[in-house]
This record gives structure tokens, sequence and C-alpha cells, in this order.
């Protein structure tokens, strides 16, 4: 069975086991998640820094499970770089 996490746009395996341990496990899940306090708690339960572009591909998965349209330029997680965001 396929992993319905990895139908967002910039989520892997990894990203997808990432999301499980935050207890994401469904799209429905993302829903109305802040992307920064989950980027936070990802940090805390590895106990280390993690590359901010993680933050990004959180930003986008929330869009992705959050609109019913989408943009596609908003499905590219590297559009939602902080600098990025002032555009939007």
């Amino acid at each position: 069975m396929a992993d319905e996490l990895q139908i967002i746009p910039g989520i892997g395996p990894s990203m997808a086991k990432d999301l499980r341990n935050l207890g994401i496990f469904e799209l429905t899940d993302l829903r109305g998640q802040n992307p920064e306090m989950m980027y936070k708690r990802l940090c805390l339960i590895h106990d280390m820094h993690i590359d901010r572009c993680v933050l990004y591909v959180f930003r986008c998965a929330v869009y992705f499970a959050s609109e019913d349209e989408h943009e596609p330029e908003l499905l590219k997680w590297w559009n939602w770089k902080d600098e990025d965001l002032k555009l939007h």
C-alpha cells in the first residue's frame, strides 16, 4: 500500500517518517498545522538543528493539505523559503 503522505509534493520516505514522528499519519492531519512549530518539534525530537529546507517542505505540505485548489508554483517547496513568503 502506498504511503498517503508521499502524494504531497516534496515528501519522500524520509520526510514521511518525520511527519509520522510528529503524529501526522494522514493528509488530513496536516490541516491547520503550524509549519514552524512542526519544524521546532522535529528539531527537539532529533535533539539537533535540522536544515531549514525541512521547514519549507512543511509549509508546502500544509498548503497542499489545506487548500482544495493549488497554484502550481506553490507546490514546489523551494518557493516557501522565508524570502519568498514576502511575495505571496
